[in-house]
């Protein structure tokens, strides 16, 4: 007889006792919010363009996202987080130098600008929790990877039998590698329901 392999659950109990995969958005909240700098227009046609190359779905909207006579304003916060607010509501974010993502409020409003990968239902509560997503939790049965998705790239994180995506993640690896390597962590969790992002609707 063939034994079943349990090692995935054993990975999600892995996410509960390790520090390192606490999401950085985590502790978001306007107390900690270091500086909010409105931009030069020089460097809002920087963010533009870079939102826009990234998410070529946004492009139709683009302009009602981030009208180029409204003031575009950069709030630094801990972890080295950026968020981009239009109107003092958050609408993208990176860290240091990396990629703009899109907040899970946005995400949710345009469901399909970003990439997916799907977790299976076991994951779902340690990705609330602020837990990275290990491998095992997108190759068993309920998780779904695509197979174009490259290492460092931002993707929504889908989970079984939910339409709206749960978390915002940044691969650490290429799906196909995740899929074949099948250990480890595969994408890191960057800002997932309900964390300090989610709750700051409007800052200030």
């Amino acid at each position: 007889m063939v034994k079943a392999d349990h090692s995935w659950n054993r990975s999600y109990m892995e996410w509960k006792y390790s520090d390192p995969v606490i999401s950085l958005t985590l502790r978001f909240s306007s107390e900690e919010v270091s500086a909010q700098n409105q931009v030069k227009a020089s460097v809002q046609r920087k963010i533009r363009q870079s939102i826009a190359e990234e998410y070529p779905g946004l492009e139709p909207v683009l302009d009602d996202l981030l009208p180029k006579k409204s003031p575009l304003v950069v709030a630094k916060c801990p972890n080295h987080l950026n968020v981009v607010l239009v109107n003092n509501v958050p609408l993208f974010f990176n860290i240091r130098d990396g990629p703009y993502m899109p907040t899970l409020r946005l995400l949710h409003q345009y469901p399909n600008v970003m990439k997916k990968l799907q977790v299976d239902r076991g994951a779902i509560k340690y990705v609330l929790a602020g837990a990275n997503i290990m491998c095992p939790g997108l190759t068993s049965p309920g998780g779904v990877l695509d197979d174009e998705v490259e290492a460092e790239t931002p993707v929504a994180i889908m989970a079984e039998g939910k339409q709206h995506a749960l978390a915002i993640g940044f691969t650490k690896m290429s799906a196909k590698d995740i899929r074949t390597i099948n250990k480890g962590i595969g994408v890191d969790n960057m800002h997932y329901l309900n964390d300090g992002l989610w709750k700051m609707e409007r800052l200030g």
